[in-house]
């Protein structure tokens, strides 16, 4: 089974730019997207379903705003819009397909990007989620959580580990956060199976960043250690380009 995990920064737009025959030619089994910015009756969703996908959305209160989404080919048993936070689900932020293999999440992280205030919420939000993720892993197994986390882990990560060290995404707690993360049951596929350097998944739109591969990896398929030695290919699809983010896929054997 092939899963995607993919930041649109806006599916409208993406899908302006060749979304839909990207993802025909993928043929992945499970694609879940972030940061739709788009309500769902603003998703032209046939052009998805004429591929044989099942359609998933959760969207912001906000109009234009964050929002998250899973399409999938195979019928879930069940379906759960949010985590159960008012503040979070309010943002449009976590999305939950469940099978009778397992379950699959589309997060959608905060960024931080625009101050305290925004950091402060980041921060709430990686307590609560892993907290929320430990106990869902007791209810459900074999857990996938793909997503835009907006951090990078390690310096490999990042294209410019020293120039960033302070900057969000990339400050010390946030990769605490992250190393946590993955000591407490959920390994990164990517890593797992892809050691080399400068493979990244999201670039800035300044400075010819994207030319330059002056990136960072901040999309991640985590997956709880039932699954790790099933995971049997990764990759990062960069040179296609719909979004300041780029796919990140995983095969997994189920």
């Amino acid at each position: 089974m092939k899963i995607v995990s993919y930041n649109l920064n806006g599916i409208r737009s993406a899908m302006n730019k060749g979304l839909v025959d990207f993802i025909k030619s993928m043929d992945a089994d499970i694609l879940c997207f972030q940061e739709l910015k788009a309500m769902p009756e603003q998703i032209d969703e046939q052009q998805f379903k004429d591929l044989g996908y099942h359609c998933y959305w959760f969207s912001a209160q906000k109009k234009g705003y964050s929002g998250v989404g899973i399409i999938s080919k195979e019928e879930p048993i069940s379906v759960a819009m949010g985590c159960n936070h008012p503040v979070f689900d309010f943002e449009g932020r976590v999305i939950q397909v469940n099978f009778n293999w397992g379950s699959v999440i589309s997060a959608y992280f905060p960024s931080g990007t625009t101050g305290d205030l925004r950091q402060n919420i980041k921060m709430d939000f990686l307590d609560y989620f892993f907290s929320y993720c430990q106990r869902l892993k007791e209810e459900y197994p074999v857990l996938v959580v793909c997503g835009d986390y907006n951090i990078c882990h390690e310096a490999i990560d990042i294209h410019d580990p020293i120039g960033n060290k302070n900057n969000t995404g990339f400050l010390p707690e946030e990769r605490e956060w992250m190393t946590k993360w993955f000591n407490a049951g959920f390994y990164d596929t990517f890593r797992t199976l892809n050691k080399e350097p400068h493979h990244y998944t999201w670039w800035s739109y300044r400075a010819n960043a994207r030319a330059n591969n002056k990136g960072w990896r901040i999309d991640y398929i985590s997956v709880t250690d039932n699954l790790i030695s099933k995971t049997l290919n990764v990759g990062i699809e960069a040179t296609e380009i719909h979004s300041d983010h780029c796919a990140s896929w995983a095969e997994i054997d189920f």
